[in-house]
């Protein structure tokens, strides 16, 4: 916050953030004639796009008081974006402007009376904001003076002619150093406690309350050559405080760390140990399964904590490639001369890139970076330490931005070191020092609860280069990629450039390097993305820009990026860079799903980017189904409708380039890949609380630069990052897609993700994984133990393992006694603890799946013995379905089904019932009803299962059996309650929460299956089972986002006698699958109680239900109409495949939505639901921007259009309160108001706008500027 004060003494409070969509009628609003004589006549929101930086002042109530716009490149076309630095170093050559310290205001914009003091106020961010920026030049007719504001910030450095236009042009100067200067770094001096004493109690009473009240002067009073303190100073006060020190643990980094790519921090020696024996290799990707040398010990298992990040890159995969010996050090960073060369040559020799392309079946993609003999082989460093550290560390928060300036000083305080390290805590949050640091991956038995840091001394170099790639350049890259498993595929499209700057097929394509001091440092290639329409039908890209401001040349596909780590912080430049000097204004990075056989990609594959951490990921959209036959010409482009390989997708812009992340280091771990587990998941990784407009007028917000306020209404900042995010499952992540999308499913489907679904996300590019099963609790010590023997340290543990089938335990009843169940003591809670037969089965997720598939085919179970099917879930029938169609003949198939514990069936509809039944005796399944399990092989020892009894209401029986599928009711798993139980969780039959998630640990929460609300709510009938686990999921996310995401306002908790109601959610409950005698079945209803369907249909307020076709002939399609004329149920019967995504899309809808469904019906106008569906006219309701076409829509109608007249909404209100006295109909009277008025035509403009908008997805509307 700045106070502003006018010429006539008003005061406005002021601060700045970054510009926004909504912000463009405003800044309209403000530009004046002399504004468009200096700037030119400007398409503000072009502009807006293409700029790296664009600012808005507001005052406290939120009105644009100012706004400026900078772009890396001149305006006024006085030379070409990618070669301005010649024309300005030819203007002046004594300032030192280069592409990194460098901006060019493009607009500027404010209300007259404040506009000196804004002017001033946004250039001070701006410094503030961009620490390399030194220099912003502005550029205006040579004719032109600058005015009463401008001309108080810049001065004139000469006159440029230009490219376009017959006249010269001006050129301005503005320096940092006279609104945000560099700050005076220099030893500290014992008279400095007082300044800075304050600063310290601002953050922390801890060090006063433990070393005294004078440990600071103490502290400064203590210096030697091995410890140093030092101050930055303004105007005289000292405003921060460092403490360094030369002497470093080297052996517990080493214990705990992989320093490989820095070589241990050590000065290189000839007895180093650096490569593993050969017999070892380093061939193969890490195992997923969890190891221990020492298995009677705990070890802690700590995964990569930046998956795919610059971290995991750069670090993990480096290695040393030259052992020569560093004998000088790096005296250019400190004096400044021209030995910049000797320097890097010195450094790349301690320091090499590192890439990811190897894959694996269940780590993460940083995980598996890891080669196998990592977990064993620790190289041995002999030489001196070559590091020091920052002990302490204090910056007054106005200043925090220029931390960096202390670098140079005190680099220059230890000669002989070339690595400046931290530790923090991790759950300290970044600040602006350690944004230049490199994190450190620890290894997996890392017991230390801090994050290491380390800076190079040559990251202080500041003549880093970024240009297009040259043949001369082939040798530096060489060396640069030699460690890259894709080093090939990079050198190749290296020569492709050189030799013909395109590919065979002519696609374009561009090289870059980055250069210090001549040496390459830095490789990346790209391509013209010639696939950008599919991009944009399937991926949220218009979330972040504004698509048909970009021309198609302007999007680029990122295929190679590596960078030294030793510069990774200059990695948003070399982004930036490769846009301006590309032209380009976006670029695409693909992450395709690994490959089942976790072999490594092709070599024409993309090799993994270490830029990955500073580019977004895209959420992808949502499909219609279309029926392409039907639409013909109408139909979608094949560039839209087409089904290639699916893909996660990344990106960047020019908007993003100077926008960093907040990045979350609090160890977040999610136990159990369930649907729950994964939508939490989801909703961290991408961050995002809304989809897109159905018709943007401009992108979305997009999240708020560092040091600038955030926008209070923009939604969850999609650069939020979470650096630490673990799921512990027992099979990893799923949607490997194991049975192949060709084969049946064994088990029934929640519609709430798919193999296509896990691709496009690409989960395990951003999740670490711990394959094993979570068998302890340590909430004292906040650590979960894995496979009793592995750790995984938390500090917020989120469990969703749901339930699972369990192993039925037999009654134990002797059927040769001929009793009956009614005989049969309950047993159904016991649990089993006998040795699991080897061929009994029960599935719970793919993998299950998979190895039942594979014990049939490798034990003749096709062509000989009985397979029982027990259970009473829809999965049995999803099962015997999947057993009949790898060619298990019917007659070996024995349905059984226990007693039913519950009045309402798995499918809850007597005509499918029927059906399904009919269809198993058809094929010869043997139905055995009310059946108890009594004992296995006659009660002798069950493994193998050759015989089961079971006892009935009249009569047992006893089937022979070669394989037992068990599908009883599901419950928690034994290891998991245990856990829980021994943690002091409270247990009821279920894990308790509340309704915000919490159990009885303020650090765990949990959702799922596995959870009930607490008794003091009362509502034991309502459980997460009730509802949608992807919704369950979302909402748990959201609840733990208030904890970390600064731009959303804190959540306030009820009052405690108000919190008693439990949270009810909306989203559609699903399941289905393919049912024997090749039914596809889909059921979708809202979340409710279970209640038999002939119950609920005997309530006078069911409503009506619209039902065509035979459920037996497999064209069954029901509807429920509730009361309110909405879709509450479908249920669909088909012998053919559908499209099941499209009829989810209608549930919620308003039958008048669905072309006036209910007066069709009753006409006979629809004989078949399924035909009815596929028509054109309905392709829009499956649209993914349809609900927000029907928010704009209901925002019309409730908005005060007119000033003297009501909203459509308030007119209704008026007359359902009868205050208004009509001589016509209520609705006949809406209409006919709703015709008249601007609303009419208003709705009409937002329907074709959405339709002109999204015409890629929905070509089969007309609109008038096609007819």
């Amino acid at each position: 916050m700045s106070v502003l004060t006018s010429p006539r003494g008003k005061v406005e409070v002021v601060h700045c953030r970054r510009t926004e969509s909504q912000d463009i009628y405003c800044i309209k609003n403000l530009i004046r004639k002399f504004t468009q004589k200096l700037f030119g006549k400007l398409n503000i929101i072009y502009l807006l796009e293409k700029a790296n930086l664009a600012v808005t002042l507001c005052n406290d109530k939120e009105e644009i008081m100012a706004q400026a716009t900078f772009v890396d490149y001149p305006n006024w076309n006085v030379s070409n974006q990618d070669n301005w630095l010649s024309v300005f170093q030819e203007l002046d050559s004594e300032i030192p402007c280069t592409p990194l310290n460098t901006l060019f205001m493009h607009l500027f914009v404010a209300v007259d009376e404040y506009s000196v003091g804004c002017c001033r106020e946004i250039i001070r961010t701006v410094y503030k904001a961009v620490p390399e920026l030194y220099f912003i030049f502005l550029i205006v007719p040579s004719y032109m003076s600058l005015g009463s504001t401008l001309i108080t910030v810049f001065e004139q450095v000469g006159n440029i002619p230009s490219l376009m236009y017959d006249e010269d042009f001006a050129v301005h100067i503005c320096h940092r150093h006279r609104h945000y200067p560099q700050l005076h770094i220099r030893n500290a001096r014992v008279e400095d406690h007082d300044d800075l004493m304050p600063i310290f109690m601002r953050h922390d009473t801890l060090l006063k309350e433990t070393y005294g009240e004078y440990f600071l002067a103490e502290l400064i009073e203590a210096q030697d050559k091995e410890n140093h303190a030092v101050v930055c100073e303004v105007e005289g006060v000292a405003v921060g405080f460092m403490s360094v020190c030369s002497r470093v643990n080297m052996q517990l980094l080493h214990e705990c760390f992989d320093l490989g790519p820095f070589h241990g921090l050590c000065i290189p020696h000839p007895d180093d140990v650096l490569q593993p024996p050969e017999e070892q290799g380093i061939e193969g990707s890490q195992d997923a399964e969890l190891s221990s040398s020492n298995p009677s010990s705990l070890k802690t298992v700590e995964e990569p904590q930046e998956p795919l990040s610059p971290e995991a890159m750069e670090i993990i995969q480096g290695r040393i490639t030259d052992e020569a010996p560093v004998d000088d050090l790096f005296s250019a960073v400190q004096s400044g001369n021209s030995s910049e060369m000797e320097d890097i040559e010195k450094f790349s020799q301690q320091s090499t890139v590192g890439d990811t392309d190897c894959d694996g079946s269940y780590s993460s993609l940083a995980s598996m970076l890891l080669p196998k003999e990592t977990s064993y082989f620790r190289p041995t460093y002999k030489g001196a330490s070559a590091a020091f550290c920052i002990q302490l560390f204090c910056i007054e928060e106005k200043y925090e931005a220029r931390s960096l300036d202390f670098m140079n000083f005190v680099f220059s305080l230890f000669p002989d070191k070339n690595f400046c390290i931290i530790s923090l805590p991790h759950l300290t949050p970044e600040f602006a020092l350690i944004q230049n640091f490199v994190k450190i991956v620890p290894f997996n038995n890392c017991t230390l609860e801090q994050d290491l840091y380390v800076f190079h001394r040559a990251g202080l170099l500041k003549s880093i280069n970024i240009r297009l790639a040259t043949l001369l350049d082939t040798p530096g890259v060489e060396n640069l990629v030699s460690t890259l498993m894709l080093n090939k595929s990079i050198l190749a499209d290296l020569k492709q450039y050189n030799e013909a700057r395109r590919d065979p097929d002519g696609t374009s394509m561009k090289a870059f390097v980055a250069e210090v001091a001549e040496q390459i440092v830095g490789i990346a290639v790209i391509r013209d993305e010639m696939d950008i329409e599919y991009i944009r039908s399937h991926y949220n890209i218009e979330d972040f820009i504004y698509f048909s401001h970009h021309q198609r040349e302007e999007h680029g596909h990122l295929y190679h990026f590596a960078l030294n780590p030793i510069f990774r912080h200059y990695t948003k430049f070399f982004l930036k860079e490769i846009l301006r000097l590309g032209y380009k204004s976006c670029l695409y990075y693909p992450v395709y799903p690994q490959l089942r056989e976790g072999k490594f990609q092709s070599s024409s594959a993309h090799s993994l980017t270490s830029a990955l951490h500073y580019l977004v990921p895209v959420r992808p959209r949502r499909q219609i189904v279309y029926p392409l036959e039907k639409l013909g010409i109408h139909a979608p482009s094949k560039a839209v409708s087409k089904d290639p390989l699916s893909y996660a997708l990344n990106h960047t812009n020019r908007k993003l380039t100077l926008e960093p992340k907040i990045t979350v280091n609090a160890k977040i771990v999610v136990v159990g890949a369930s649907s729950v587990g994964i939508s939490f998941l989801e909703t961290l990784v991408f961050c995002m609380g809304c989809e897109a407009p159905a018709v943007p007028p401009a992108p979305r917000s997009s999240p708020t630069m560092q040091n600038l306020r955030p926008c209070p209404a923009q939604c969850p900042s999609p650069h939020l990052k979470f650096s630490n995010l673990t799921l512990i499952s027992t099979h990893g992540f799923p949607g490997k897609n194991l049975l192949g999308t060709e084969q049946r499913k064994f088990l029934a489907s929640d519609h709430c993700f798919n193999d296509k679904d896990y691709a496009s996300m690409s989960l395990c590019s951003w999740v670490n994984v711990v394959v094993g099963r979570m068998t302890a609790i340590d909430r004292a010590a906040k650590h979960v133990v894995v496979s009793k023997e592995e750790i995984v340290l938390y500090d917020h543990l989120i469990l969703c393992t749901g339930q699972q089938y369990q192993v039925p335990c037999p009654t134990g009843a002797d059927i040769n006694q001929h009793p009956t169940n009614r005989e049969i003591p309950n047993s159904g809670k016991q649990r089993y603890t006998d040795k699991v037969p080897r061929n009994h089965f029960t599935l719970n997720d793919e993998e299950d799946c998979c190895k039942a598939l594979s014990w049939i085919r490798s034990n003749s179970i096709i062509t000989e013995g009985n397979i029982i099917v027990y259970g009473n879930t829809i999965d049995t029938y999803t099962t015997v379905e999947t057993l009949l169609n790898v060619g298990v003949r019917g007659s070996y198939i024995h349905l059984v089904q226990p007693p039913p514990t519950s009045t309402v069936t798995c499918i809850n509809n007597y005509s499918v019932e029927s059906a399904v039944e009919d269809a198993l005796r058809a094929v010869g399944v043997t139905i055995h009803r009310d059946a108890l399990l009594a004992q296995w092989n006659d009660g002798r020892y069950p493994d193998p299962i050759q015989s089961a009894c079971f006892t009935t209401p009249t009569k047992p029986f006893r089937l022979t059996c070669c394989m037992f599928f068990s599908f009883c009711e599901k419950n928690v798993d034994y290891e998991t309650f245990k856990a829980l139980n021994d943690a002091c969780l409270v247990y009821d039959s279920r894990l308790v929460i509340d309704t915000n998630f919490h159990t009885n640990d303020v650090a765990i929460r949990a959702a799922g299956s596995l959870t009930k609300f607490s008794n003091k709510y009362y509502s034991n009938e309502w459980t997460h089972s009730s509802f949608s686990s992807k919704e369950i999921g979302f909402q748990l996310a959201a609840a733990m986002l208030s904890l970390f995401d600064p731009t959303l306002e804190p959540v306030t908790e009820p009052p405690a006698d108000l919190d008693r109601l439990i949270p009810m959610y909306k989203g559609a409950k699903i399941q289905g699958g393919i049912l024997p005698g090749s039914y596809h079945y889909l059921h979708i209803a809202k979340p409710a109680i279970p209640t038999p369907l002939e119950v609920q249909m005997a309530q006078p307020s069911f409503g009506s239900e619209i039902v065509t076709g035979n459920a037996k002939n497999g064209t069954y399609f029901r509807i429920h109409i509730n009361k309110y004329k909405m879709v509450e149920t479908i249920t669909c019967l088909s012998k053919e495949p559908f499209p099941a995504s499209n009829y989810i899309r209608l549930f919620g809808q308003h039958e008048q939505l669905l072309n006036n469904l209910c007066a069709r019906y009753e006409d006979k106008l629809i004989p078949d639901l399924y035909s009815y569906f596929m028509e054109p006219w309905c392709m829009a309701l499956f649209h993914d921007r349809f609900i927000d076409l029907r928010k704009e829509l209901r925002q019309i109608l409730t908005s005060k259009e007119e000033e003297d007249f009501p909203s459509i909404e308030q007119l209704a209100r008026q007359i359902e309160d009868e205050e208004i006295s009509l001589k016509e109909k209520p609705r006949k009277y809406l209409k006919r108001v709703f015709q008249e008025t601007i609303y009419k035509s208003l709705v009409e403009k937002s329907i074709l706008d959405y339709l002109h908008y999204n015409h890629y997805h929905l070509p089969m509307y007309a609109w008038p500027g096609i007819i």
